[in-house]
This record gives C-alpha cells, sequence and structure tokens, in this order.
C-alpha cells in the first residue's frame, strides 16, 4: 500500500486519481475534526475548502512524513481560523434557546450538562496553543509529535504545552470534584 507520501509525490507527478486516494483515506477523520469545531453545517462548506487548499499547497508537503493526516489538520486549522476571523462574533456563540423545550430532568443528565460546562470552562481557560495541543491529541488521536507537525512547532513545544493543558484541567476549579465522582461512581459499579 502507498503511503501518503507516496500519493502526494504521483499526483505531483501528474496522476490525478492519487489525490483522491489521500482524500478517500482521511475524508472521516477531518471531517469530524471540523465537524467538532464548527458544527456539521459549516464543516461540510469547510471540508470541501480544505480539499481544495490541500491540493492547491500539495507541493509544501514535507514527503518525509508517509501520513498526510497531521499536514492536513494543520490546513484544516488554517480553514477554520479564516473562517473564524470571516464571523461576526455573535454567530460564533451557539443558540442554546431551544433546549428548553427538549430539556431532560433526569439526574445524570443533569450531571452530565454541568460536567460538560465545568470542562469547557477549563477548556476555555487554557492558552490557545495548549488548548490546540489538547485537542489534537485527545481528539483527534494525533502523538504529541503529530500535532507539533500540525501545528508548525518542534515536538518538545508540543509535548510542553501538552504536559501544562493537562496539568491546568486538573487545578482548574470543578475538574478536580468531577474526576472524584467518577472514580467514585466507578468503584461503585465494579
Amino acid at each position: 500500500m502507498a503511503t501518503d507520501a507516496d500519493l502526494i509525490g504521483r499526483s505531483l507527478d501528474g496522476d490525478a486519481d492519487a489525490f483522491v486516494e489521500v482524500v478517500e483515506r482521511h475524508e472521516a477523520a477531518v471531517g469530524s475534526y471540523l465537524v467538532r469545531r464548527v458544527g456539521r453545517d459549516a464543516a461540510e462548506d469547510l471540508l470541501g475548502e480544505v480539499w481544495v487548499a490541500a491540493f492547491e499547497s500539495r507541493r509544501s508537503y514535507d514527503r518525509s512524513y508517509d501520513d498526510a493526516r497531521p499536514w492536513l489538520y494543520g490546513v484544516a486549522l488554517n480553514r477554520l481560523r479564516r473562517y473564524w476571523r470571516s464571523r461576526p462574533a455573535e454567530d460564533l456563540v451557539p443558540d442554546v434557546s431551544d433546549l428548553v423545550s427538549g430539556w431532560d430532568p433526569w439526574s445524570a443528565v443533569d450531571l452530565g450538562v454541568d460536567a460538560r460546562a465545568v470542562l469547557r470552562s477549563a477548556l476555555g481557560r487554557l492558552k490557545p496553543d495548549e488548548r490546540e495541543v489538547l485537542r489534537l491529541v485527545a481528539w483527534e488521536d494525533l502523538t504529541a509529535a503529530a500535532a507539533a507537525q500540525t501545528l508548525g512547532m518542534p515536538a518538545g513545544t508540543a509535548r510542553r504545552l501538552l504536559m501544562q493543558a493537562r496539568a491546568a484541567l486538573r487545578a482548574a476549579p470543578g475538574v478536580a470534584a468531577l474526576l472524584k465522582e467518577r472514580n467514585t461512581t466507578k468503584e461503585r459499579h465494579s
């Protein structure tokens, strides 16, 4: 099986189908990455932009890396940044007005909502680079080195940012209580 680097090289040599194979390999992962950042509707539009940008910039791809996924996440992140800069601030805040009618009063749901609020708040307090490295490692299943490649930084810097992000999350108000509650619940069910 050809590596992504081989396929990108072949596409640069005129093989029209080679880049299509790269897209097919990574479409689900890059699409999910975008959905988690901007929602399904905006992600569908952005995904097309990512493939066009990746195709147009494929000469810049460092073919010493066999896997193009970190590079593609970098292309996607650049598209996301452009998208966020182009949007009015009020468009970037999710509309929660429809939650009231479908609200579920069960305590487990309430705890889940509370946990998400605590985690969202803790993530919001992280420095942008820490948050981005953490997201790439935790959500996109990249190594710290691959996250560094995505963000165009040294691997050691990404590892340091990941360590700082994890420490900041553990120290964030409410997170320690959530972790303790989660562990207690697990012990009760074991």
